[in-house]
């Protein structure tokens, strides 16, 4: 049984989390540059055993794509190729920044480590992890 990683994907930064061995818990990872995401993930399968992949699908309110769906579509389909023995699972990321900012707000995070977006990237991938891990 492995992990689950999730990811927040953007044009310059990539949040990702991932769960306990037991898939109970989602935790902030790290925030890569986009363009070093691969390699990221590439090493971190090499040191832990990872069986799937949730990836944040942005949408609007009334669940159309948003400007920033048909980027994370690439990238979708760049990572099922790299990384074709991983389960790929695209999950609802609508609020998930906001979320992360109120979250870090509420557990006296400082105002200076709220203002990296890098932190905020990593907590968003976190919840849409935890959302994806409360649906199944």
């Amino acid at each position: 049984m492995g992990r689950v990683i999730s990811i927040d994907y953007g044009s310059k930064r990539v949040g990702l989390a991932v769960t306990d061995p037991l898939k109970i818990i989602a935790s902030p990872l790290d925030t890569v540059h986009s363009k070093d995401v691969e390699n990221y993930l590439k090493e971190y399968f090499n040191n832990e055993e990872v069986e799937a992949i949730v990836v944040g699908m942005p949408k609007n309110l009334n669940n159309e794509d948003t400007n920033a769906t048909p980027l994370v579509q690439a990238f979708v389909n760049r990572i099922k190729k790299v990384f074709s023995d991983k389960q790929i699972v695209l999950h609802d990321e609508r609020f998930t920044s906001k979320m992360a900012f109120d979250a870090m707000i509420m557990s006296g995070s400082k105002k200076k480590d709220r203002q990296q977006k890098g932190n905020i990237d990593k907590v968003s991938a976190a919840i849409i992890l935890q959302s994806y891990l409360d649906s199944i």
